[in-house]
């Protein structure tokens, strides 16, 4: 047992994940947040299209939600290193279910606006960043090293399944009867998130390491750490170019998909066609350990670039539902695979008392360039229109191969996840 792991879950993490008291109590947890995610990223946009049909102040929604990951995933990562990881993520799901009794009492009573929209949008993505961050730095104290690919798939197909798929029909049949279901039941999720991460027994603080620096010192140390790992770095640059793409996307598509955008949806079909999504993520989690075997890592993890590519580039070239849902379902298993393959790697990579603040320097890049994504999609859609934002994406996209193949290759994988630290 190395340093600093709670005596609580000592035993479990010699068992198999779903043996476990405590990776069951995270597991559950983590599907409860990631149902309301689901309901919640569906209803927020349909709300927006409520209140303007500018491309521009639509993807401002994008811009206000991921913009936390730009400013605080840094500090966050340290103060992870710091604090018990369990109650952070326990405090940042009572922020949320805040956050959103407050949006659905506005609405209900027609008192919602732009700016409110934009203020519970910001605290709500303030909130991922640390439940987020924290999640990620917990999970090796709950299993053993040689399970992390394994939980992280299980954990990921929970997220996926409630997220992408059970989440979005759920949150477009209650939006199609009024928006304030959809983000009052998100709400009500969270808080059952809340409650299986008090079953969570145990102290989740990092092994200690000495005397306790200054905050921006060890925010350095973190990212530095990232920095000079060749791989680590190449993934994170790939990471950010990528979710540019998908930020962009995600942005525009309410505006594209819903009447009288081109696709000429409903709120319900616009949820499905979300659930097309999800559903490439879950097959996604289902084959990552047969495309494992059958690929090895390196090309699992390449056949998330060639995914992403289709993704984007096809709602740029069809209004077809049926052929954009095609293509976000092959976007989904990529987005699977790479997940969990490079958060697994990253895992094994980063020692245990750097692994919060190498994480959100990681996380800086992957989900600091939504908001980067969401204001270019929003400045192409205004000047030109939102196929443009599609079609650039795909560009950006079809550019990682580059990367890919001068840096990820197997024998820098091995020698990664040989050490850590």
């Amino acid at each position: 047992m190395t340093a600093g792991t709670p005596p609580a879950v000592a035993s479990p993490r010699r068992q198999a994940p779903f043996r476990s008291r405590s990776f069951l109590a995270l597991w559950g947890s983590t599907t409860a947040s990631n149902l309301a995610d689901g309901l919640f990223q569906v209803g927020l946009p349909l709300l927006a299209l409520t209140l303007t049909r500018s491309p521009s102040l639509i993807a401002a929604v994008t811009f206000a939600l991921t913009l936390p990951w730009l400013l605080f995933a840094l500090p966050v990562g340290a103060l992870v290193d710091r604090s018990d990881r369990r109650r952070m993520m326990l405090a940042a799901n009572l922020l949320r279910v805040a956050g959103l009794a407050l949006l659905t009492v506005a609405v209900a009573l027609d008192l919602a606006s732009l700016p409110v929209l934009y203020v519970v949008a910001f605290a709500m993505g303030v909130a991922e960043v640390a439940a987020d961050t924290a999640a990620q730095a917990l999970l090796p104290a709950v299993v053993a090293r040689e399970q992390l690919e394994g939980a992280n798939a299980r954990l990921l197909g929970a997220q996926t399944v409630a997220n992408s798929f059970a989440g979005p029909i759920l949150g477009g049949a209650l939006a199609g009867i009024a928006v304030w279901l959809a983000l009052g039941s998100g709400g009500a999720f969270y808080a059952v998130a809340a409650l299986g991460l008090a079953l969570l027994r145990g102290s989740f603080r990092a092994a200690p390491s000495g005397r306790r620096r200054h905050l921006r010192a060890e925010i350095a140390e973190g990212f530095g750490f990232l920095l000079r790992h060749r791989l680590l770095r190449t993934f994170a640059a790939i990471v950010f170019v990528m979710n540019i793409g998908w930020a962009s996307w995600l942005a525009v598509l309410p505006l594209y998909a819903v009447r009288p955008g081109p696709m000429g949806l409903s709120r319900f079909g616009y949820g499905l066609l979300f659930t097309a999504l999800g559903a490439g993520s879950v097959a996604g989690s289902v084959i990552t350990a047969p495309a494992l075997r059958l690929l090895g890592r390196r090309w699992a993890i390449g056949a998330d670039i060639l995914g992403t590519v289709a993704m984007m580039a096809t709602p740029a070239l069809t209004t077809n539902p049926w052929a954009i849902g095609a293509a976000a379902f092959a976007g989904g298993i990529g987005a699977t695979m790479w997940t969990v393959l490079v958060t697994s790697i990253r895992q094994q990579a980063v020692p245990d008392r750097r692994l919060g603040r190498a994480s959100s320097a990681f996380r800086l890049f992957s989900l600091g360039a939504a908001p980067v994504g969401a204001a270019l999609a929003g400045a192409i859609a205004q000047a030109a229109d939102v196929r443009a934002v599609f079609a650039v994406a795909a560009l950006l996209s079809a550019l990682l191969l580059v990367p890919f193949f001068a840096v990820i290759t197997n024998g820098a994988i091995a020698a990664a996840t040989s050490t850590r630290g």
